[in-house]
């Protein structure tokens, strides 16, 4: 069970931050002025820790699938550059790997695709279902896809790899039912995003906080697994944070953590300045596109 104390996450921006001063990027006053910062954090008596549960993504989609279509920041931001690579491919057969409530796939189906969706989540298809009645949608896991060799011409999966221990058996079920030519498109947080916390949380029935469990895969895992099944890399990008300079001044620091719901947004919140010099371009997704040799 994870334990999250918000002194121990301000004490690690301030630590980026201090990392990247220590590489030139900042001067003698912003080095002390954080360490002057450290020492006030450490009096300040709101910063308790809280127990966290750890849950599979069958139990934390069950919950989520009511709330999963709300305002998301994660598909504001992967959606127009997925568009960006579906916007080149002709319309074929598609898959929509971890589907969800079916926001790929309704996307897939306008742009003339015949689709199938895969989830692992009833409840989760069952609003799929009902958002993209042109689609057919299977109960399965991304490791044993309910699909035959050699079917489809393009993959799509978004957000989900996340929550995979080890891409590999996912990237070879993936070349496995792709067609020779066809296509990868994947969105995934990226690996600073997940060091940084940024890990889907939500409360349990009973009101525990919990998170879905999640792992850091690095830029190089996903291509070392394209390359194991036959995938070449054609597209990468990576959105981040703009630069530190285009932030802009900092706020007033806010004096409490804020609510378990809002961490670690809010916690960043204890030291804007910090946070914003930790966070200056640095990734928080990471989109591919492979196609299979």
């Amino acid at each position: 069970m994870p334990y999250e104390h918000p002194l121990a996450y301000v004490l690690g921006v301030e630590g980026l931050a201090l990392l990247r001063a220590f590489t030139g990027e900042h001067d003698a006053r912003f080095v002390e002025e954080r360490l002057a910062e450290i020492r006030k954090l450490f009096d300040n008596d709101d910063l308790r820790p809280v127990d966290v549960a750890t849950i599979d993504t069958l139990e934390g989609y069950r919950v989520w699938s009511q709330t999963y279509d709300g305002p998301n920041t994660a598909f504001d931001s992967d959606q127009p550059r997925i568009d960006a690579i579906l916007d080149t491919l002709p319309p074929g057969d598609a898959l929509d790997a971890a589907c969800g409530t079916g926001r790929l796939a309704a996307r897939l189906v306008g742009r003339g695709h015949r689709v199938t969706g895969v989830d692992s989540s009833q409840e989760m298809l069952d609003r799929a279902r009902r958002r993209v009645p042109e689609g057919a949608f299977l109960e399965g896991d991304l490791t044993r896809l309910p699909l035959p060799d050699g079917c489809v011409d393009l993959v799509t999966c978004s957000l989900a790899l996340t929550h995979v221990r080890d891409l590999g058996p996912v990237f070879a079920e993936f070349g496995r039912v792709l067609r020779p030519g066809g296509h990868l498109v994947i969105s995934d947080m990226h690996p600073e995003s997940i060091l940084r916390g940024h890990i889907p949380l939500l409360r349990l029935p009973d009101g525990r906080p919990a998170r879905v469990a999640s792992h850091r895969h690095l830029i190089g895992d996903y291509i070392r697994a394209g390359l194991a099944a036959g995938l070449q890399v054609r597209r990468c990008e990576e959105p981040g944070s703009p630069s530190y300079a285009e932030m802009g001044p900092a706020p007033e620091p806010a004096t409490e953590p804020g609510p378990w719901e809002v961490w670690p947004w809010s916690l960043t919140d204890l030291v804007p300045v910090a946070a914003r010099a930790a966070s200056a371009d640095i990734p928080y997704l990471v989109v591919w596109q492979f196609e299979r040799a």
